[in-house]
């Protein structure tokens, strides 16, 4: 499941588990637990599957990585998952929206899920270069090829744009318009030095209004206050 697992987790797209004997996944992206990864499967395999990943695949294991894991894990079957989920897509079709409104070929027209690919050959500009460019004004995406592609990956003719991060720190569909207002100004003014040390001060700005350790110690305790409520009921 990879990037889908945290819309998978939510109901909001379609689960694999139900058809397939083995289902494998990381836990970070939309899961937004720790980097790594687990693989479900029927319980007939479990042992053969035990066996071949310790001690054939795996050495020592990391408790640490395994308790990230199970926090995030818990956070998945909380109510609040279900609507940051929601919030997630939500974001990433309004990103997908302004960038199109604004002269951006969106690959697949739209997005029902976390991320988009947006076409860069269509405004004379690799991958790479936009990339670099919008890292330059504090946005993180990464270069990556689009169908038919005639450019090699490292150059690529796309950019992929995601929503988890942004909607992780709180933000919603009024801060996707604005971070499609400068990923179009930085690109459409590609290699402008004003320009991209300005956006990158009003990136900062704004991120300060949404300070990301805050935002999930208040889900966390939010969960936790839910938890006990109904322990107690």
């Amino acid at each position: 499941m990879a990037h889908i697992a945290g819309l998978v987790a939510a109901g909001l797209h379609p689960s694999p588990v139900p058809y397939a004997d083995f289902v494998s996944t990381t836990t970070h992206k939309t899961l937004r637990g720790p980097r790594g990864g687990l693989v479900l499967c029927r319980e007939k395999y479990a042992k053969d599957l035990d066996r071949i990943t310790f001690p054939g695949l795996q050495g020592g294991p990391l408790e640490h990585v395994i308790a990230a894991k199970a926090v995030c894990l818990k956070e998945a079957a909380a109510p609040e998952f279900r609507e940051y989920q929601k919030q997630v897509v939500a974001n990433a079709r309004a990103l997908a929206a302004g960038l199109a409104r604004l002269g951006f070929r969106i690959v697949t027209g739209g997005t029902d899920n976390h991320l988009f690919l947006v076409d860069m050959h269509s405004r004379g500009i690799t991958g790479r270069d936009a990339e670099l460019a919008l890292e330059r004004s504090g946005m993180t995406v990464n270069k990556n090829a689009i169908p038919f592609d005639p450019l090699p990956p490292m150059k690529a003719g796309g950019i992929r744009v995601g929503s988890p991060a942004v909607t992780t720190r709180g933000m919603r569909e009024p801060e996707m318009e604005k971070i499609a207002g400068w990923i179009a100004e930085v690109l459409t003014h590609l290699g402008d030095t004003a320009i991209e040390q300005r956006v990158r001060k009003e990136v900062a700005t704004l991120a300060e209004k949404f300070p990301l350790y805050a935002r999930r110690l208040e889900a966390a305790n939010r969960a936790e206050m839910l938890h006990t409520q109904r322990a107690n009921n």
